[in-house]
């Protein structure tokens, strides 16, 4: 393929060894599938132990940078506290430069895997493993700190699975109000078990615990795989099954205050089994509440409706407040064709929401809609991950290639351009570009948001199937299986 630079004044200094071109609508037809493996190396390097300052002067959840600088001075870049940037996960980073060519800065073996997007707060990197430690860098990638919360669960002592061994999968989330990083492990036992750590940002010492594991469920097969939210002063954790589907797992979200004070409070979907909250965004929050993504659950034609298939709008406190599920929920619960496999996006006053079935559906945000309320509803493609907005545009992660919807004041959706069909990770924006994974090749791409033109793109190393990128400044940090590469852009 040819040769291609990030601008035309830069064509000398193109963003990968290799970089590709292609028209809007080209696709490869490539797929991509799930990366099940675990690499481990180990992580050398004695943690310093010193403080930093972990607190802004945002209000409680929200990613903004640090405080104003002195006249004169450049504004610090915005952290990136939670997946997808912020509480509505739409992934828009205001403080990237654009960017005019790339090169992998960093590449570092950690001793697990790395499923959870990257956190940096004030340039400091927080990247968790799948062998449950927690690591602090500095913006030179120094090791400041790190935390082993405990043994992973093998994949002996559960009865289905893809993750092996399986620690920590869900983004953690940081709030600035406290200085905590909130993270979410399970540990090795008989059985596994789930627990909420908060770990103090500067040191890396554990604040408090709490069990994640609530009656009612078999927690064996539990899985915590969708990202924390850091929301009104709580957090919340979402929980799934295994891949597999095995055994007497339900969707349930968990909540407890910054303090780790008072019981927990949680919503578990009313079915007799499955239902799973296991898309990679988690909850994604606006000052109307929690809106989740609910898979397939035990009900099907004939049966009484159990809020499975569905967006589920949760009040704070967790209570069920509004709800949508497509008008053939049944069957989509029967084939696994359901909602559950990508988080909902907020595009203005709508709510898009797609999944394994191929239909994308449009609803109102202010009332959504109930079994078979969509404003609209397109075939469009099969969804896995999280989404990213600009405006009244989403950017789809699909299966055959990333897709740009437009959403109309109407609410009719309008695909204006398709990206190569290898091209299937959950994007981000930053830099006037779109930054998304090839999974499998371990290649990350940079696109024109507005046309699906692919500039260039540079290896990173195998990642999971839903692995995102995460920015700060000019750098885009992504986790891979075997640690956290630091692509710097400039």
């Amino acid at each position: 393929m040819r040769a291609h630079a990030l601008v035309a004044a830069a064509a000398a200094a193109t963003l990968a060894c290799t970089a590709a071109t292609s028209s809007p609508s080209a696709k490869t037809g490539a797929k991509t599938s799930a990366q099940t493996g675990a690499r481990t190396s180990a992580q050398t390097g004695a943690s310093t132990g010193g403080k930093t300052s972990a607190k802004t002067n945002a209000p409680t959840g929200t990613p903004t940078g640090a405080p104003s600088s002195p006249a004169g001075r450049a504004a610090a870049p915005a952290n990136w506290t939670v997946y997808h940037f912020s509480n509505n996960r739409a992934a828009n980073y205001p403080s990237m430069p654009k960017p005019k060519t790339a090169r992998v800065a960093k590449s570092l073996s950690l001793d697990g895997a790395v499923y959870a997007s990257p956190l940096i707060i004030n340039g400091y990197t927080i990247v968790a493993t799948e062998n449950n430690t927690i690591y602090k860098f500095s913006a030179g990638f120094r090791l400041v700190w790190k935390r082993h919360l405990g043994a992973p669960s093998p994949a002996s002592q559960r009865p289905c699975g893809n993750i092996d061994p399986l620690g920590i999968t869900g983004t953690p989330a940081y709030s600035p109000s406290t200085g905590n990083v909130f993270v979410a492990a399970e540990l090795g036992g008989s059985p596994p078990s789930h627990r909420l750590y908060s770990v103090d940002f500067g040191t890396g010492r554990v604040h408090w615990s709490r069990s994640l594991d609530l009656a009612g469920v078999d927690q064996r097969t539990m899985q915590e795989r969708g990202a924390l939210a850091a929301y009104a002063g709580r957090i919340y954790v979402p929980f799934g099954g295994m891949a597999g589907d095995c055994g007497q797992y339900k969707g349930r979200v968990v909540s407890y205050a910054y303090s780790g004070r008072g019981s927990a409070t949680s919503y578990t979907v009313p079915t007799a089994r499955e239902a799973g909250i296991w898309a990679t965004p988690g909850p994604v929050a606006d000052k109307s509440g929690l809106l989740v993504a609910v898979g397939n659950g035990a009900s099907g034609r004939g049966d009484r409706y159990d809020h499975s298939d569905s967006v589920l709008e949760l009040s704070t406190r967790l209570k069920l407040t509004d709800s949508f599920s497509p008008s053939t929920w049944a069957q989509d619960n029967e084939s696994d064709a359901d909602l559950g496999s990508q988080g909902p996006a907020l595009v203005g006053s709508w709510v898009f929401t797609a999944g394994k079935s191929g239909t994308a559906y449009v609803l109102r945000r202010s009332h959504l809609g109930g079994i078979g309320g969509q404003v609209s509803s397109a075939n469009l493609c099969h969804s896995f991950g999280g989404t990213a907005v600009r405006g009244s545009v989403v950017y789809v992660p699909c299966t055959d290639g990333l897709r740009a919807v437009r959403i109309s004041s109407t609410g009719t959706m309008h695909v204006l351009w398709h990206a190569p069909g290898n091209i299937t990770g959950s994007p981000v924006l930053g830099g006037g570009r779109l930054w998304a994974l090839d999974p499998g090749a371990g290649q990350l791409y940079d696109l024109n948001p507005s046309t699906g033109h692919v500039y260039g793109h540079i290896s990173v190393g195998g990642t999971s199937r839903f692995a995102t990128p995460a920015l700060y400044g000019r750098d885009v940090r992504v986790g891979t299986l075997r640690g956290l590469v630091d692509v710097r852009t400039s």
